[in-house]
């Protein structure tokens, strides 16, 4: 089995565009207080983007990141809150594991993977679904406008780790499988705590 399919198999199993909050949301279906809570506790997670990318060297896709991350607020201000200390125990576990990752280079490569392949998809749905289904200032899309297309950090990231050894392969299909489960569990407890009456 070759590594991308390895890693796609790791993921597969909790293919975020198959979340309840997610096909709520491009349903048009999730209530406002669900978006806010996402934007507050998901964009503590989407502030350690640029931590794994440092960790690989890569100063200029971290400071994309950095950008990304002031569009993210932007999104979370055009729903009157903002990005806040993730405080729903799986949103807090994802941050805290995700910093943990970050910081070791073949944990850094498999869980950001984890994340970026997915991107492209879920940002395109949560785009259309956010501009068929809710009256919200135009400021809560180019976050997801950005990330509609694909922007190859997937493939980047995939030809660092074909570089690796196979234990090293081995520790990044972990963290990719990890941060699968944690960016899952971290969606439920949101849709739990604010969808689920």
């Amino acid at each position: 089995m070759s590594l991308k399919s390895a890693l796609n198999e790791r993921i597969a199993p909790r293919n975020l565009l198959q979340h309840p909050f997610y096909r709520a949301w491009e349903a048009g279906e999730l209530p406002l207080d669900a978006l806010q809570a996402y934007a507050r506790e998901y964009g503590a997670f989407i502030a350690q983007m640029p931590l794994g990318w440092e960790t690989l060297n890569d100063a200029e896709t971290a400071e994309e990141e950095r950008e990304h991350a002031a569009l993210w607020s932007d999104f979370a201000a055009g729903l009157d809150t903002a990005v806040g200390a993730a405080e729903l125990p799986a949103v807090a576990k994802l941050v805290s594991q995700s910093q943990d990752w970050f910081r070791q280079p073949e944990q850094a490569l498999g869980a950001l993977y984890a994340f970026e392949v997915q991107q492209p998809a879920t940002a395109k749905s949560k785009l259309e679904g956010l501009k068929a289904h809710y009256d919200l200032p135009a400021s809560v899309e180019p976050y997801f406008e950005e990330h509609s297309h694909n922007e190859h950090e997937a493939e980047k990231l995939l030809a660092r780790m074909q570089g690796l050894s196979a234990e090293q392969q081995a520790t990044a299909l972990d963290a990719a499988e990890g941060m699968s489960q944690a960016l899952w569990d971290a969606l439920s407890d949101i849709y739990e705590t604010h969808c689920e009456m």
